[in-house]
């Protein structure tokens, strides 16, 4: 558990600590194991009812109390923006499912830059509870084949049969979803049984005790290898997850047999037995006190301020362990009866899913408001953009934020008003997936436009589609989340070394898909974007970066203009990573703090570079630079705007105030 805890809050440093989650799924599989095993020797039988109420006086209160009290400090602390996120996350916890909501969005290209919510850590919890709802069941189906067949290991063959499928799915499930692979239970199931195995199999496991001291060592450096050798372009779970469940399996095999080890001169020692007893409870507690730590100090978190949420997360694990996990263990209104137990579960449950109800409708209420105030806002002179229009006199361009919350309104990837999937006249097999924006009123011989690329393309939309509407366009648009739209050997983006060579093909194929689509529809103009500094090529010939993308680019706007189309490539917006996570929010008052020097975030742009180079006159750079930046830096907050989304990504309240700036470069 001081793997994890350690990870989250010092994340560069201990990189691969999330392996201590897979540490506790071994563990977890080998002490249920144990413990129903014995039941089932003694008696022939699982009290299942009375093994769930047991599960659920351990883990419940602590984990109950953890959401309701952070779900009331998300509307002390947290910007109504995250209410929903938090909102939802919660409940998904409640129910444990909140693993299969984490997959589905780690699908969803457009909620990867989400500011983490304070249930998120219950994904593992989430898991877990799965694990303990079915294993019993299977367990009892075992012990029933055993009776009818006789046949002996037959409990063990079935636990290894189960484990070795769901270790094949997750070795392939990781290399074709990495993001999904790491939430979902089926690629988790072999961890448990290993630890399952060994409990089933412990009457057979008797180690020399030298054997067992090396064996034990050995087990502790794989934990230790992976923590810090994994990190998060780790293809994991996978093959990589093998390193600390083995490690576990053996340090766990090689302590069955009552006497003392070379390691319990450490770990037999009082302050590591009791960050033990307290580690559920440490879990619970640390994560929603990083997420909150630094709205709470509306400041970044320093290494001192890390310290003391550890010191926190210490004494409030310690009060939850002693005043709710064994309180409720022994409180005789809850162990009188099983059944009450899963009364006062149900209970719970309500209680907390009504609270996290109640968020959401908050999240609600505040944003209809805060489009209202929008709108008035935005029909102001000097709102967004227009701010930093020459000739334009508005004294306090750079002032704080209107609202410094991301509303649906501000969210990039929505489909705009007026448009719709459309599909008709592609190519069988295409990876194409075209949105129809049809302004054109009926009126025949209607100007056709696309925009496509990548993220860093569909972020312009809300504005292109504004223009759209003002000129009667139809507008195709089509993107292809962290693909380069250049005919170039695409080799993943700086931050996902673990993407797939499958995934990389796909986004070629959807460059040529596209140009051929394009060059067959010979639109009046195309609109394109990529963002080319974190998306690498290289075609192994030695040639730079910026000259492989120089020739890739033109190749595909070369055949667009050759269809008669005008291609008018978008400069990518300054560099919104040099900013600190959340730094406008952190900062409503002081926009400035976020401000980011020009030269460093202004660095060479691969699409604008090949846009000014070229020789075609059909293709124009459009570069908005200066409605971000002035001489010396650039801004987060325009004109009372947020300029960015994410940590990459354009607010697109801010992105509509740029329609006219659009037009003019562009000449349309």
């Amino acid at each position: 558990m001081l793997a994890v805890v350690l990870n989250h809050l010092w994340p560069t440093r201990l990189t691969g600590g999330f392996v201590g989650v897979d540490v506790f799924f071994v563990i977890s599989g080998f002490l249920i194991s144990s413990h129903l095993g014995r039941e089932i020797r003694s008696t022939g039988r699982v009290r299942l009812v009375r093994f769930y109420a047991r599960r659920a006086r351990r883990l419940l209160p602590a984990a109950f109390t953890v959401l309701l009290l952070s779900l009331i400090a998300a509307v002390l602390l947290l910007p109504y923006s995250l209410w929903g996120s938090n909102a939802s996350e919660a409940l998904a916890a409640v129910v444990y499912g909140e693993n299969w909501l984490l997959a589905a969005k780690a699908v969803d290209y457009s909620a990867m830059s989400d500011t983490a919510t304070m249930a998120q850590h219950y994904w593992s919890l989430s898991v877990e509870e799965q694990f303990y709802l079915c294993w019993p069941l299977l367990l009892i189906a075992l012990a029933w084949l055993r009776r009818r067949t006789r046949i002996p290991g037959i409990g063990w063959a079935g636990v290894a049969l189960i484990g070795g499928a769901s270790l094949w799915f997750s070795v392939y499930y990781t290399e074709a979803e990495k993001s999904a692979a790491y939430f979902v239970t089926p690629t988790r199931v072999w961890e448990f049984a290993i630890g399952a195995g060994i409990a089933l199999a412990a009457h057979r496991i008797v180690l020399p005790a030298l054997v067992a001291n090396l064996t034990s060592l050995l087990g502790f450096a794989l934990i230790l290898i992976a923590a810090v050798a994994f990190d998060h372009t780790t293809a994991f779970p996978g093959y990589a997850a093998l390193l600390p469940t083995l490690g576990t399996g053996l340090v766990i095999a090689s302590g069955i047999e009552p006497r003392e080890l070379w390691h319990e001169k450490l770990s037999a020692r009082r302050p590591v037995q009791w960050v033990g007893d307290i580690s559920y409870s440490l879990y619970l507690w640390h994560w929603p006190l990083i997420v909150l730590g630094p709205f709470a100090l509306s400041a970044r978190l320093t290494w001192y301020a890390r310290l003391a949420l550890l010191a926190l997360a210490l004494v409030l694990a310690w009060l939850s362990k002693r005043y709710l996990e064994d309180r409720a263990m022994s409180w005789p209104k809850l162990t009188v009866s099983s059944r009450r137990t899963l009364v006062a579960m149900v209970a719970g449950m309500l209680v907390t899913g009504l609270t996290g109800s109640g968020l959401a409708w908050g999240a609600e209420m505040r944003t209809e408001q805060a489009q209202v105030e929008q709108r008035e806002a935005a029909a102001k002179p000097c709102f967004g953009a227009a701010a930093l229009k020459q000739g334009s006199r508005c004294a306090d361009r750079f002032r704080p934020a209107n609202d410094v919350n991301m509303t649906e309104a501000s969210r990039y990837w929505l489909i705009q008003s007026g448009c719709r999937p459309d599909e008709s006249n592609l190519p069988r097999g295409t990876t194409l997936t075209p949105v129809t924006c049809d302004y054109s009123q009926g009126k025949p011989g209607a100007t056709r436009v696309w925009l496509i690329g990548d993220s860093h393309a569909l972020q312009w939309q809300a504005a292109l589609a504004d223009l759209a509407r003002e000129r009667h366009w139809i507008l195709r648009i089509d993107f292809q989340p962290s693909c380069p739209l250049a005919h170039v050997r695409f080799r993943g983006k700086t931050d996902v070394q673990g993407m797939a060579e499958s995934e990389k093909q796909h986004c070629m194929r959807f460059g040529e898909d596209a140009t051929e689509q394009i060059a067959q529809e010979k639109p009046a103009y195309v609109f394109t974007a990529s963002f080319t500094r974190f998306e690498k090529a290289d075609d192994g010939s030695g040639r730079s970066e910026l000259e492989q993308y120089r020739e890739g680019l033109h190749h595909y706007w070369g055949r667009w203009t050759a269809a008669g189309a005008k291609v008018f490539a978008m400069a990518d917006p300054p560099l919104g990573t040099l900013r600190p996570k959340n730094c406008v929010i952190l900062n409503p008052d002081d926009p400035l703090a976020c401000a980011m020097d020009r030269t460093r975030a202004t660095t060479p742009d691969a699409v604008a570079t090949a846009a000014r180079e070229s020789r075609d006159p059909n293709v124009r750079l459009v570069d908005l630079t200066n409605y971000f930046c002035d001489h010396d830096r650039c801004y987060s907050v325009v004109g009372g705007v947020p300029v960015y989304l994410d940590d990459n990504h354009l607010n697109a309240v801010y992105t509509r105030t740029l329609r006219p700036m659009i037009a003019a470069a562009a000449g349309v």
